[in-house]
């Protein structure tokens, strides 16, 4: 196993690490009084992340978020996934790209103070996905303390694809508490409503009215503890919002602030999904840095991606990769420094 943490590091002092395993951001290191904070969820080693939580600041593939019954048609042809999270296929299966060594080299990108490239041969029949794909995934960080996520993908068979980074942020610091005191906006008119598998019921529901509407920003707690159904069904958000944007332009699609250190991290992506998370599943039995055990709602993750189940939903948007077509995605993280 490769054990290096690799950094990214701007002019401006601000620290971003990951690791060859799962391509994971393991900290997002904000100075503030000549010392850091770190406002990414993680381990300490690289050892506690291959035991912890698997998808963990991870990237997820090939088809991130859920399918139902784990299975999808694809030119008639039902193709049969593994079901690793009660009836639904989950961020690519067992061995999942969150699980992969990725091939690091450090390359040069223009606007950019330094920059990383990630890749990965995933074979026909990986996890029962057709076509020979390849991935390649760039970590870039600015002096206007963006870090972007340029994925790119191909494949020598039709298939489908879906990926995206999944970290856990709070920005209160690394055993600072939960973070229901977050504010959370979401530049999304609708959301796909799900069923108690966790599955979008295929409507899109406008959210406005409902528990789902952050469209101003809004504390936390005030909808994690309402009474709406949607929330109640899993204990908190699990959801995917519609974007409000265009085709694949590079729009906003969340703000999360913290109200007392006023530190905030944006996203903006290409994509035409965000799915915001909770964090309901720990439990206090993992872990995390610091030695400080990872509970629920201890950190918000706020994943650029497709729709869950797209390929079961034709009205979604397309999740399908034709032969020599090129699947491109970028997500933007854009975190405040004082």
């Amino acid at each position: 196993m490769n054990n290096k943490i690799y950094q990214l590091i701007n002019r401006n002092g601000l620290v971003v690490e990951f690791i060859a395993l799962g391509g994971r951001l393991t900290s997002v290191k904000i100075p503030e009084n000549n010392s850091f904070v770190d406002v990414l969820m993680g381990y300490d080693t690289v050892e506690e992340c291959a035991k912890g939580d698997a998808y963990m600041g991870a990237i997820c593939g090939r088809f991130a978020n859920r399918i139902s019954n784990g299975r999808f048609a694809l030119d008639g042809k039902w193709v049969q996934l593994a079901q690793n999270n009660g009836p639904n296929h989950l961020h690519g299966g067992n061995d999942g790209f969150h699980k992969k060594q990725w091939e690091v080299i450090e390359i040069s990108l223009k606007d950019y103070t330094c920059a990383y490239q990630l890749s990965i041969l995933s074979a026909d029949g990986d996890e029962n996905y057709p076509g020979n794909l390849k991935a390649e995934v760039i970590y870039a960080l600015n002096d206007d303390n963006e870090l972007l996520i340029d994925f790119k993908a191909v494949s020598d068979k039709k298939t489908i694809i879906n990926l995206t980074i999944h970290p856990y942020f709070n920005l209160k610091g690394v055993g600072g508490g939960d973070v229901l005191d977050h504010m959370l906006e979401i530049n999304a008119n609708y959301f796909t409503p799900i069923d108690q598998n966790s599955i979008p019921t295929g409507e899109l529901k406008a959210v406005s009215g409902t528990a789902m509407d952050f469209t101003t920003p809004t504390v936390l707690s005030e909808r994690i503890n309402c009474n709406d159904q949607q929330v109640k069904l899993i204990g908190g958000l699990d959801h995917n919002w519609v974007l409000n944007k265009k085709g694949k332009e590079l729009a906003l699609a969340a703000r999360v602030k913290e109200p007392v250190s006023g530190r905030s991290v944006e996203v903006f992506t290409t994509q035409p999904g965000l799915q915001v998370y909770t964090a309901m599943h720990f439990d206090g039995t993992s872990i995390g840095k610091g030695g400080h055990p990872i509970m629920p709602c201890s950190c918000i993750a706020l994943e650029a991606q497709n729709f869950p189940d797209a390929p079961n939903n034709a009205h979604f948007p397309s999740v399908v990769l034709e032969v020599g077509e090129v699947y491109r995605e970028k997500v933007v993280y854009r975190f405040s420094i004082k």
